[in-house]
């Protein structure tokens, strides 16, 4: 389910039906015809009870609303509540003015109990507090919350072209359907006109203030010079009572109104925070349990000062730093549950993942497969095994310059139980059958080992080999062979088999995290090479193509410097890789030295004229076509095993160098026969590299 659905939202008012919308009208008309129309005392207080009881509902309403625009109507209520209190003060003022020589009740039991109760009978103490009611709400509460309100508006509005233009980019980028656009374009429409009455609204309850100080003015005047001439009381008398009806009916004003002040000072000020105002207010100040704990020991230190009361300033200490203490234990449990119930979360999906079809569909771009018994064989070097691929794994990042992928390691009962396969891809590229227990010497040019043995190849290099018993392993090493474990072997055998994919395994995202990685004036030269002359799938073929002939791309500065050269005047990627070598010969070379050196394998002048002649050309010379003899290809492959098998044997390390326009058939043809054998051309052996000698094919 989506959380979204989990918000709640503010639902529009469906049409009012069954005469509550006249309902609502005759109360309107109602509130304004107190202005006009005398009403008897018990109206009154009816009236006065309603006021405080609906400011008290609009204060909880302001505090347990998610977000501001969930009490959209608080403008409209607060123009209600204020001009519902400005009549009402006008109906206990004709009833002050008209029956307060009566005593302290003239006026309502209400306004008589605030007069005894919050003023203690005493008119003074009854005009401090109205006074100080008056600066609060005035001074303080209002003027704050209108300032907000004046801010918050302003921003608002200047927020809204960018507010637009973010929906309609999701819209664009296809995140948001039309539906969500409109439903957010609507919410921000209500935004701007809340905040927008919001600013005028405040204006509202600082009228009211006034209004009030004004009121209970006049009335305290007003009630005085008509108890001394109408009603014949004295002036002790006379201030005494209206003073008290006049303050007493202020507070009942004030009360209510400064409720109200303080719902729109929460409203305005929520800003940006949702939830209830308690889960923002004591959720941010009870998440920094060192400010409790500092505030404790200061209200602890106080507690032991001379001169200052000991039990409020040691019990608020207490309270503090027991709640700096319990409150890391709780938020730690809550993280631990929400984590456990994540883990099963991720536990369910990952099951439910793959058992769903679509898991069939996947397709793993490099697995290794184990029979039944081998898997049981390394089961207990499942730790060595992850730890040595990582190790794996970051070698050819650094050698060849990206990150082959995960590895996966599965069991499989269709495979032989002592065998083993590699997949690229899905598909089965190598496969060994093991020898669980023994170990395997490479052999070699060498002679047999004076020990029980079983010969066989080595599935790495296919080089000679044979399989001993683990017991001769001190045996073998005195003999000079070192024994490799079944671990070793199929790591040597995956390393190998991985070096000769990787052009299968650089995808396209393997690319493009590459080219994000690069510094900004690479990136700018990117965006001149692509699309002008080519694309990042052209740019894809380039680098597969190298690390086909296992030229590391590690140095991919260079290798888009030398493309933004070439590629303006060719398209085939052929010719565009055989640029970038020309000009990646100094790491090329650097990579195949051996004791500092640089074996050669040079073509005699008999091949290198066959090639050259079976190069067909445009007439613009470049070479189109490669029309060579079928039987001349076998007449060179013979040659050229005879030659290179015996100088293998012989242990020498050399490259095959070539024509500069040959050298990509060349190496078309060496490959079928040596796998690893780099094939270079006379232009990437750079300068200053010692060069050997080992031969010609002639």
């Amino acid at each position: 389910m989506s959380a979204d659905i989990l918000k709640p939202r503010r639902v529009e008012a469906p049409s009012v039906t069954g005469g509550r919308d006249i309902g609502f009208a005759i109360a309107v008309v109602l509130v304004l015809t107190v202005l006009f129309i005398p009403i008897p005392s018990f109206l009154i207080d009816i009236g006065l009870a309603f006021s405080i009881a609906l400011s008290v509902l609009i204060l909880m309403v302001a505090l347990w609303i998610q977000k501001p625009l969930d009490f959209s109507a608080f403008p409209t209520v607060l123009l209600l509540a204020t001009m519902m209190r400005l009549s009402l003060n006008i109906a206990t003022t004709r009833v002050i003015l008209a029956e307060g020589h009566n005593g302290v009740n003239a006026a309502g039991h209400v306004i008589g109990g605030f007069s005894q109760f919050v003023m203690g009978g005493d008119f003074v103490i009854g005009i401090v507090v109205f006074l100080i009611l008056i600066i609060v709400n005035f001074l303080v509460i209002t003027k704050g919350a209108t300032r907000i309100a004046e801010v918050g508006a302003r921003f608002t509005l200047d927020a809204i072209p960018g507010k637009q233009m973010a929906i309609d980019a999701d819209l664009s980028a296809g995140l948001i359907d039309e539906r969500q656009a409109q439903a957010r374009r609507q919410e921000l429409e209500e935004e701007s006109s809340f905040f927008g009455s919001m600013d005028g609204a405040s204006k509202f309850v600082r009228g009211d203030a006034i209004a009030g100080l004004i009121i209970t003015a006049v009335n305290i005047f007003g009630g005085i010079i008509i108890g001394i001439t109408r009603h014949e009381m004295d002036a002790a008398s006379a201030a005494d009572v209206f003073t008290k009806l006049s303050v007493g009916d202020g507070l009942v004003t004030q009360i209510p109104a400064l409720i109200v002040s303080l719902a729109a000072g929460l409203l305005v000020s929520k800003g940006g925070n949702r939830g209830a105002a308690q889960l923002a207010v004591i959720g941010q100040l009870g998440f920094y349990p060192r400010a409790m704990a500092v505030s404790g020991v200061l209200m602890a230190i106080l507690a032991f000062l001379p001169g200052l009361p000991f039990i409020p300033f040691f019990i608020l200490g207490a309270g503090l730093g027991f709640l700096a203490y319990i409150i890391p234990r709780q938020r730690r449990d809550e993280l631990r549950k929400v984590e456990q119930v994540r883990n099963e979360e991720e536990k369910l999906a990952v099951e439910a993942e793959r058992t769903s079809v679509k898991e069939s569909l996947k397709i793993v771009e490099i697995e290794l497969v184990l029979g039944k018994q081998a898997s049981a064989h390394l089961v207990l070097k499942r730790d060595e095994l992850a730890h040595r691929v990582q190790k794996m794994r970051r070698r050819f990042a650094a050698r060849y310059g990206f990150v082959v992928p995960e590895i996966k390691l599965s069991d499989d009962l269709s495979v032989d139980s002592k065998s083993y396969q590699i997949k690229i891809h899905g598909t089965v590229v190598a496969a060994q059958q093991l020898r669980l227990g023994d170990l395997m010497i490479v052999l070699g040019d060498a002679g047999q080992p004076d020990m029980p043995h079983d010969i066989t190849k080595e599935p790495a290099f296919g080089m000679r080999a044979a399989w001993i018993s683990g017991s001769f392993a001190e045996e073998a090493r005195r003999q000079g062979f070192e024994p490799i474990d079944t671990l070793s072997i199929v790591l040597t055998h995956l390393s190998e088999v991985i070096r000769n994919n990787l052009a299968q395994l650089l995808s396209y995202k393997d690319m493009r995290a590459l080219t994000e990685r690069l510094e900004p004036e690479y990136k700018r030269l990117i965006d001149e090479i692509i699309p002008a002359h080519m694309s990042y799938s052209g740019l894809q073929a380039v680098l597969k193509l190298l690390l086909a002939e296992r030229v590391s791309i590690r140095n991919l500065n260079l290798i888009l410097e030398a493309i933004a050269e070439i590629a303006p005047h060719v398209r085939r990627s052929e010719q565009i890789v055989e640029h970038v070598r020309m000009r990646m010969a100094q790491q090329i070379c650097g990579d195949l030295l051996h004791d500092g050196k640089l074996g050669v394998l040079r073509l005699g002048n008999q091949w290198d004229l066959a090639f050259h002649q079976a190069l067909k050309r445009d007439g613009k010379g470049d070479v189109i076509e490669f029309d060579i003899d079928p039987r001349v290809v076998e007449q060179f492959a013979t040659e050229a095993t005879k030659v290179i098998r015996e100088k293998m044997d012989q242990g020498e390390m050399f490259v095959l160098v070539a024509a500069p326009d040959a050298r990509p058939y060349v190496r078309m043809m060496i490959e079928r026969i040596f796998v690893n054998l780099p094939v270079l051309s006379h232009v990437e052996i750079a300068r200053g590299v010692d060069i050997k000698t080992v031969g010609s094919i002639s």
